[in-house]
C-alpha cells in the first residue's frame, strides 16, 4: 500500500495539492488517482507483450515522460521523442544484462 502511495506522489502529484476545500480537494485526489491508474494500466499492457530482445518494457515513469513529450508539451518531433525513448531502453537493458552477469560470476 505504501508503495502505490509513493508511486502515486511521484508519477501522479497526489501530493501536490493544497486542501482548502474538501470538494476542491477531492477532485484533485480523483484526477491523480485517474492519471495514475492510466499508467498502470498502459504499463500492464506493455508487460503482457513480449519485448524485443534489446529493450526492457516500458516502465511507469517512461510511459509519464513520453505522454509529457508527446500529448502535453510536444518540444521535439514523435519520431525524435520515440527514438530516444528506445535509446533509453536499450541503455537500460544493456546496464540491466551487465548487472545481473556480474552478479552470476560472484556467486
Amino acid at each position: 500500500m505504501e508503495e502505490t502511495f509513493q508511486s502515486g506522489k511521484g508519477l501522479a502529484g497526489l501530493d501536490e495539492h493544497q486542501v482548502r476545500r474538501y470538494a476542491s480537494w477531492s477532485r484533485w485526489v480523483t484526477l491523480a488517482m485517474l492519471a495514475h491508474s492510466f499508467l498502470a494500466v498502459v504499463r500492464a499492457d506493455e508487460h503482457a507483450r513480449p519485448a524485443p530482445d534489446t529493450l526492457i518494457p516500458l516502465a511507469c515513469n517512461e510511459i509519464q515522460r513520453l505522454f509529457i513529450t508527446l500529448v502535453v508539451q510536444p518540444v521535439h518531433g514523435t519520431a525524435h521523442r520515440l527514438g530516444w525513448s528506445d535509446w533509453r531502453r536499450r541503455h537500460q537493458a544493456r546496464s540491466q544484462a551487465s548487472h545481473y552477469q556480474r552478479q552470476a560470476t560472484q556467486a
